[in-house]
């Protein structure tokens, strides 16, 4: 490996055996989502740019739990009434009247939790979503950087950051701005946020699925659909819950 490459991992390695100890903030989550789901409920996942793929690496994939729903920004483009021109630009992501819009087009059910991922913690369209589902009496989870989202100004009319209205605050562990390492000249690189993100979402779906085998339950988790009698597992899990989750691209 190049020296760079040596301390990127480094880096991200340090981080990840940090989240990887005790936690007690990632522990309060797995309870509040294994609560859920043993109630009927489903995890609302949402996240914009990049943190998107947070939403992605908890609903909806291999080794994940079921009762899972991804929550996107296209949506109100696909099933609402916003023009296709408005996925061309950063103005969606920071509108901050997307929020109970962009509920309504889901079947949101009283014991569903949300988890929401911003790096930054301060975009309109993250906190309309977070600011409604607390309305909605939804318990929140955040997944955010608390070097971050504490260095910014927010930008929703509520002057708050996601961190300030959820429930329970994980913190991705990124610096501000993200990246772990600066080139000659200052150029930052290394950014690190995703990799922290998806480590937590598989911590709390792993931690999620051993509490409710604990609890004397069989985990509802996706088997890959890429061996035999995968799509016949998963449709049948899937069924239990209708249209409260979708697998949209």
């Amino acid at each position: 490996m190049t020296d760079l490459t040596a301390q990127f991992a480094k880096e991200v390695s340090t981080r990840l055996e940090r989240l990887a100890g005790p936690n007690p903030a990632i522990d309060a989550a797995v309870a509040l989502i294994a609560d859920s789901l043993e109630s009927n409920g489903v995890v609302q996942a949402f996240g914009t740019g990049h943190s998107e793929a947070f939403a992605m690496e908890i609903a909806g994939r291999a080794g994940g739990l079921i009762a899972t729903n991804r929550i996107a920004l296209r949506t109100l483009v696909l099933r609402g009434d916003r023009d296709v021109s408005a996925l061309g630009g950063a103005e969606f992501e920071r509108d901050p009247n997307v929020g109970e819009n962009l509920l309504a087009l889901f079947d949101v059910q009283p014991n569903d939790v949300f988890i929401i991922a911003s790096n930054s913690g301060v975009n309109g369209s993250i906190l309309g979503v977070a600011l409604a589902a607390r309305a909605r009496g939804h318990k929140v989870i955040a997944v955010t950087s608390l070097d971050h989202t504490m260095k910014v100004t927010p930008k929703h009319p509520s002057g708050k950051r996601l961190s300030e209205v959820a429930d329970v605050v994980i913190d991705n562990l990124a610096p501000y701005g993200d990246s772990t390492m600066a080139l000659e000249g200052g150029i930052g690189v290394g950014a690190v946020s995703s990799i922290t993100a998806a480590f937590i979402a598989q911590r709390i779906t792993i931690g999620v699925a051993e509490t409710i085998r604990l609890r004397g339950k069989t985990p509802p988790v996706y088997i890959s659909a890429n061996i035999p009698g995968g799509d016949e597992h998963n449709r049948a899990l899937e069924d239990l819950y209708g249209e409260r989750i979708r697998r949209e691209a």
